[in-house]
């Protein structure tokens, strides 16, 4: 029985309760919030398509970067007699600087380079030598420091021109690279 006397004062406490309160009324619904805006749908394999050719853009892979191992490095801006590069590929100007590539892997070899040349330009040199090496322990059949440094010295403005060392300074493992004046 004493479960009975609990439930019968529940009640009581209950009725109580209510005339205590006194009516009540129900709040009306609140609206619900409303919904995050969906993400704009996007095109994810082509941008994946599109960093991984800048990828290879950067690491010198690709279309129009296929230097291979034996390949000689040449180039010239058109202000640049042909006469001039024939000297630089015969080692006729003294390199005032150098810089060793090997063992760096492409991004670190280019923010060597980049550094590298802009030292050189900046201390008033006019001929360094860039030794990238051969590419012999490249893991693809394409040597790619030296597909790094091509890339790298063709656009930039301060390079002249460039031709890999003769065999007695490096041979195709190097390249002369000739500056502008500051």
């Amino acid at each position: 029985m004493a479960g009975r006397d609990d439930t019968h004062d529940d009640d009581e406490d209950a009725a109580l309760f209510r005339a205590a309160i006194g009516p009540v009324r129900e709040l009306p619904a609140t609206p619900a919030p409303p919904e995050r805006p969906r993400p704009r749908p996007r095109a994810r394999m082509a941008e994946r398509d599109e960093a991984q050719a800048r990828e290879d853009f950067r690491l010198g892979r690709g279309e129009g970067f296929s230097i291979e191992r034996g390949d000689v490095l040449s180039h010239r801006r058109e202000q640049v007699p042909p006469r001039t590069l024939k000297r630089l590929s015969q080692g006729l100007y003294a390199a005032q600087d150098e810089l060793d590539l090997h063992h760096s892997d492409a991004a670190t070899a280019e923010i060597l380079l980049r550094r590298f040349l802009g030292e050189a330009r900046d201390a008033g040199y006019g001929c360094v030598r860039v030794v990238h090496g051969k590419g012999i322990n490249s893991d693809d059949s394409l040597p790619v420091l030296k597909n790094v440094v091509d890339r790298i010295l063709r656009h930039r403005a301060d390079v002249l021109a460039f031709h890999s060392a003769p065999p007695a300074q490096g041979g195709t493992g190097a390249v002369l690279v000739l500056l502008a004046r500051r």
